[in-house]
């Protein structure tokens, strides 16, 4: 959305002291660790952008609290799987022999918005070493959150997906909705159902200084029921604990991870043939 049609839509502008009340009327408390999905346009027009965002939601946390965002750069893949676009198949062998290896300094995120972007360049954030599925964090958990990633199954259990739930973390959907939640991959492979299989990735990584292209196991991931699963999880009674309200103008539900997945593993099961 462009910058004068969200100004149009804002009746306040929000402010880093704005968005921390917001945040604290919400639900979110000092010492979580919280998974934020988010969209900054959906908030309406803020004084300091994505940068008012994250200093609010570091305030309201607190030096106890510890502060997660999806980095994924899924364009460090195969490119035989590309879609959006699409590229020649002679391209192929070419991409793969000459795409940069991935490095968590460097590697940009796609199609995660600006507000994780932004956080994942701040001083001491943490970025976790999988080249498609990244997340990273700061705070006093986010060591034993974004390390030991592994490159296979990289939503599975060896994955910050895992530890956020180890630690009872909670999720932000801030100004998205269910499709962006990313937790319910973690119950996808944690649930049984008759399409369920596991596909080969592959990526760029560093090795010994050199770049290598890798293949890797991982199953086929699939959000295009999240939120169909996200409206039935709000209607039910484990839904009840998801708190909803406005940040800015963007709507927005605060859950607790250990929920969700439960309800989504028990719905995939059911609702996935």
């Amino acid at each position: 959305m462009r910058e004068g049609q969200i100004v149009c839509k804002t009746k306040t502008l929000a402010t880093v002291e704005s968005l921390q009340a917001d945040f604290r009327a919400l639900g979110i408390e000092k010492g979580m660790v919280l998974l934020v999905h988010s969209s900054l346009s959906a908030i309406g027009w803020i004084c300091g952008g994505a940068v008012a965002v994250i200093l609010a939601l570091q305030e309201v946390l607190g030096e106890t609290g510890t502060l997660v965002m999806p980095t994924h750069s899924t364009d460090l893949s195969d490119p035989s799987q590309w879609e959006n676009p699409p590229v020649p198949e002679s391209w192929w062998q070419t991409i793969r022999e000459t795409m940069p290896a991935y490095d968590p300094d460097l590697t940009p995120t796609r199609s995660m918005g600006k507000i994780a972007e932004t956080f994942r360049k701040q001083n001491e954030v943490l970025r976790s070493a999988h080249p498609q599925s990244s997340f990273c964090a700061r705070g006093p958990q986010a060591s034993s959150i974004v390390n030991n990633h592994a490159l296979a199954y990289g939503f599975g259990e060896h994955s910050p997906l895992a530890r956020i739930y180890d630690l009872h973390g909670s999720v932000l959907l801030l100004g998205v909705g269910h499709s962006s939640n990313t937790s319910i991959h973690l119950a996808e492979y944690r649930s049984d159902f008759p399409s369920k299989r596991v596909v080969q990735e592959g990526a760029p990584i560093s090795q010994a200084g050199s770049t290598v292209w890798t293949t890797f196991e991982d199953i086929d991931v699939d959000a295009s029921d999240f939120d169909r699963l996200g409206a039935d999880f709000l209607r039910s009674d484990a839904g009840k604990v998801v708190q909803r309200g406005k940040v800015g103008i963007a709507n927005c539900q605060l859950m607790p991870q250990r929920a969700v997945v439960g309800f989504a593993v028990n719905w995939l099961e059911k609702n996935r043939v």
